[in-house]
């Protein structure tokens, strides 16, 4: 019997999320909050009221299955640009194309996939299209439109935000492709639902990675004839490690640092070491969160725990001295200390506020009495002249003024009763109270 190959079909040479892309917003899985009866962006495209949008959300999610929907749906021919080949001749060259289409009644739907990669250029090549109302500007991106899409093109695009899918969705996606028609065609397809949870479960939310794992399940499933079976044996072989996503330039990068730093904050030690591990196996620089922690030992610890920064420190030059995998360990050792270390935040806060004095008197002079005078002319200047030092006092203490005139008697530095640092609150008020004895200042 002549066996058949796999690249007689020419379905095959077409992706199964291709083959089984949804048509209408009825066949369309997900982003209920916005796709729902009667919500906002359903409302938009079943009344033909669609202006230039812009899709944020993480892959695999529909934003391009949605846009194609959308063209459909209002009787658009559908352009699709990608920051690769999209130089500026090319976009205004369709863009004329598009006007010149709009004089005869044609509307123009431009997908532009992956918006953040267009530079500024090239998002400006669309804006006058845009403005005139003689293309509808759909564009997709997974990073923070606010800081990817110029603000003139940003202010001329509604923002969507569509969510990752759930468990739920994407069980219900892969039993859509089973049963279409146009998924596998010639082929019966058994598969247990444990085998379907076990996909969904692997691809996180991202739709294309279901469909992707589910058509690879299905090449290299047991084949009896026109019957291809998938059991868990055969396809643990494909899903034996998850993706995970996290972008070490972009905004995913920033929301995992923040909630690394603010569980340690919040000495929830399980949740830092959590978000650690996230940023790990990200392929996040462990040098980059060693610098971090050491922030943190002063920021958000400080005095409570003097040992905190050593810690941080050590750590650091650890991950110098023999980098990932190995120095895993010693970043979890360091966020596990800093997040069980007593908080303070007072260092932070008395820099904070020192800094808002020092805008406004930057230009004071240094008193006279605390300025060195190595030469002549400086000390017949007054330099130095007045100068108590305090380790000929009895009390390691004087009466001498060194803060300018403008300034005299601020406080910055406010110790708590963490930790440690309540032994520097008890040696601050017996310097305040020596110096209510001797020079008369009142707190």
């Amino acid at each position: 019997m002549k066996q058949e190959s796999l690249f007689s079909d020419p379905q095959r040479d077409t992706p199964l999320a291709s083959r089984v892309r949804p048509k209408d917003l009825d066949q369309f899985v997900g982003q209920q909050h916005l796709l729902g009866p009667g919500k906002i962006l359903r409302e938009i495209i079943e009344n033909d009221q669609v202006s230039s949008m812009i899709f944020w959300g993480p892959p695999g999610v529909g934003k391009t299955t949605l846009a194609e929907i959308i063209a459909h749906k209002t009787k658009s021919q559908f352009l699709s640009f990608s920051a690769v080949d999209s130089s500026i001749s090319k976009i205004k060259k369709i863009m004329k194309q598009a006007e010149s289409d709009r004089e005869v009644g044609t509307r123009t739907t431009v997908f532009v996939d992956e918006i953040h990669r267009f530079n500024k250029a090239q998002q400006d090549a669309f804006l006058p299209y845009v403005e005139r109302g003689v293309i509808t500007l759909i564009g997709a991106t997974t990073e923070n439109p606010s800081f990817e899409v110029n603000s003139a093109l940003l202010s001329r695009c509604k923002v969507f935000v569509l969510k990752e899918l759930t468990q739920d969705d994407i069980v219900q996606l892969l039993k859509n492709a089973l049963n279409n028609p146009d998924g596998f065609p010639k082929q019966h397809i058994e598969i247990g639902e444990d085998e379907i949870q076990a996909i969904a479960n692997f691809a996180d939310g991202d739709a294309r990675m279901a469909l992707n794992t589910l058509e690879m399940a299905v090449l290299n499933g047991i084949k009896d004839g026109d019957k291809v079976t998938i059991n868990m044996d055969d396809l643990s072989q494909l899903i034996t490690k998850k993706f995970v996503l996290y972008d070490k330039n972009g905004e995913e990068h920033y929301n995992i640092i923040s909630a690394l730093h603010k569980s340690m904050r919040n000495s929830d030690v399980d949740a830092a070491i959590y978000w650690l591990s996230r940023m790990l196996e990200g392929g996040e620089d462990p040098l980059y969160i060693a610098r971090r922690l050491v922030r943190f030992a002063s920021e958000d610890i400080g005095l409570a725990d003097t040992n905190a920064l050593n810690v941080a420190i050590n750590v650091f030059q650890a991950c110098q001295f023999i980098g990932m995998p190995e120095c895993d360990v010693h970043l979890v050792e360091a966020v596990t200390y800093l997040s069980l270390a007593p908080k303070s935040n007072a260092i932070y806060k008395a820099r904070l506020a020192a800094a808002q004095d020092v805008k406004h008197t930057a230009n004071d002079p240094v008193p006279l009495q605390i300025r060195n005078a190595p030469t002549k002319l400086m000390k017949d200047l007054g330099y130095g002249a007045g100068y108590e030092y305090a380790h000929s006092t009895k009390d390691k203490l004087t009466t001498m003024n060194t803060m300018p005139p403008s300034v005299a008697g601020h406080e910055y530095y406010e110790p708590t009763e963490q930790g440690n640092e309540k032994r520097f609150k008890a040696r601050l008020e017996q310097i305040k109270a020596w110096h209510r004895q001797h020079d008369g200042q009142e707190d």
